[in-house]
């Protein structure tokens, strides 16, 4: 027969009491991350719904354009403070922003491309001419996010 002192027994509840909490709190730290990234994406669409955006999404959704150059002559070049690019500026950096925010991990994927997929999918598309042509022209890596942003949201588009 073995005999298990009292010490030892403490010491096994006081182990496992450790595991316990440990778990639980990690259980409860990955719980609010999921919390607070819902929350996040609720707020970011909201944003999208707002009248002074969907404004802002229309008029991008009403251009008619071949490449840069042909958006340039008839809406002015991007570094222009024109109505259209005041438009194309707040899509674009709102996809902008998502692709950091995604990049960084701080939204879930799957959660934000069930909401925005296919007008992330129809904005880029719109929008890539333009951005790419202003990319060439400058140099720079010009909405990169947004680009990573559409790239991630296309690898989750809904198969037909």
């Amino acid at each position: 027969m073995v005999e298990v002192d009292i010490q030892t027994v403490s010491i096994a509840v006081a182990s496992a009491s450790v595991v316990v909490g440990v778990v639980y709190y990690a259980l409860q730290i990955r719980h609010q991350t999921r919390v607070r990234q819902t929350d996040l994406v609720v707020k970011l669409y909201s944003l999208w719904t707002s009248d002074d955006f969907l404004e802002a999404m229309l008029k991008v959704a009403n251009l008619e354009y071949e490449d840069y150059t042909d958006f340039s002559k008839k809406y002015g070049p991007l570094s222009s403070e024109t109505p259209v690019n005041i438009a194309f500026f707040k899509v674009a950096n709102y996809f902008d922003e998502l692709g950091t925010l995604l990049h960084r991990g701080l939204i879930d994927a799957d959660m934000v491309s069930e909401f925005l997929t296919p007008s992330t999918l129809h904005a880029w598309n719109k929008m890539k001419p333009a951005i790419e042509g202003f990319r060439k022209d400058t140099g720079r890596t010009f909405l990169r996010w947004f680009e990573y942003f559409y790239t991630e949201m296309k690898k989750r588009e809904p198969k037909p």
